[in-house]
């Protein structure tokens, strides 16, 4: 038992701290695309901490195996640089039941993986799309930022003063149209407007700025006069609501559903969901061959080409992923030929160790 606990220490913390580089470099790249987004006003910067938490379970079902399989390399890498394993085969720790000792925590990440490919992740997939959507779906202006000239997308620039407590009106509303074209040519066009407020025509679909008590003028390059317009109330059309994009994705549908559905597509991303936690329990058998070094080897020695093992493996199951949602490979068989393939490899590998002792 004591034995049991120390090499799942050594093995978890690896991992962990694996895990860890590996999620700050991802979220911190993915942070950074969502952060040009707000600035460019795409998004409001209060989205950004919800937008990381819902790609987590997503991040995480691909870099807990991973993290393991190194994790395991590693620690087993310096227990062997120690002498460390030497001394427990000594006492009669055998290449079987250090395998036991690796499959035990293998199972508890591999639970973990599973929630998150089978639940956490389609789930936090629906919610970063629906929140997106909704965005989407709110008109242009609402992203502005008070204070400041910002462009909001059909050659428009806006200022506005102030919005409201609720945020649904604003306040000292300034906007330039650059290049409108009319019957009589093309034209700049700046209004101001007292207040306003933005609707959406739910019969079209149509966005419209509504502003009140302001005026409008209309300037034609090259020329020196200008038309000036006086308004009560005037409504600018922004244009037509963004296309939504079906919510009703196989991405973000639940699992039981998936299993529910005959359709190729369905099923190999049910089998993609359901075959990570698999993975686990594959990586762990190869990576305790793997990280069996001498000495002057260090037990970075065979860390590249484990990684590259990883690339081939992950890309493989992509692969026949895509194929199968087109069709050309057959449902039946599966993602499960590629997991079979490097579960033999790794029961190879595992042969041939032991083959050669545990010294």
């Amino acid at each position: 038992m004591i034995l049991f606990r120390y090499l799942t220490r050594e093995v978890l913390l690896t991992m962990s701290a694996v895990a860890g580089i590996l999620l700050l470099v991802i979220m911190g790249s993915r942070f950074i695309r969502y952060f040009s987004d707000a600035a460019e006003g795409d998004i409001p910067v209060t989205m950004l901490g919800s937008l990381m938490m819902f790609h987590l379970p997503g991040f995480m079902e691909l870099i807990l195996p991973l993290s393991f399989f190194l994790g395991i390399m590693l620690a087993y890498g310096q227990l062997y640089m120690n002498s460390e394993i030497t001394v427990m085969v000594a006492c009669g720790m055998s290449p079987t039941r250090l395998l036991k000792v690796t499959l035990l925590p293998a199972s508890v990440v591999a639970v973990l993986v599973g929630v998150c490919s089978l639940w956490l992740t389609p789930y936090g997939a629906l919610q970063t799309e629906t929140a997106l959507e909704e965005q989407r779906s709110r008109l242009d202006v609402s992203v502005l930022a008070p204070g400041r000239f910002q462009e909001f997308g059909g050659g428009r620039t806006a200022y506005i003063g102030s919005f409201s407590s609720d945020g649904t009106e604003m306040q000292d509303v300034l906007v330039h149209e650059q290049n409108q074209q009319d019957d009589e040519g093309t034209h700049d066009f700046v209004t101001r407007a007292a207040s306003g407020y933005q609707e959406t025509r739910l019969e079209t679909g149509s966005r419209f700025l509504v502003l009140n008590d302001g005026e409008r003028y209309g300037v034609t390059p090259g020329e020196q006069s200008a038309e000036r317009l006086t308004f009560e109330r005037y409504t600018l059309r922004l244009g037509l609501s963004r296309d939504r994009q079906e919510l009703d994705s196989l991405e973000y549908a639940t699992t039981p559903a998936l299993w529910n559905n005959p359709s190729s597509r369905a099923q190999a991303q049910f089998q993609w969901r359901a075959g990570l936690p698999l993975m686990v329990f594959v990586l762990a058998l190869m990576a305790q061959p793997l990280s069996r070094v001498n000495p002057r080897q260090g037990r970075f020695g065979k860390l590249l080409p484990a990684v590259f093992l990883y690339v081939a493996y992950l890309s493989m199951l992509l692969a026949v992923v895509d194929a199968i949602g087109s069709g050309t490979w057959p449902t039946t068989l599966g993602v499960w030929p590629v997991h079979g393939l490097f579960l033999g490899l790794g029961l190879l590998m595992l042969w041939r160790s032991q083959r050669k002792g545990m010294r």
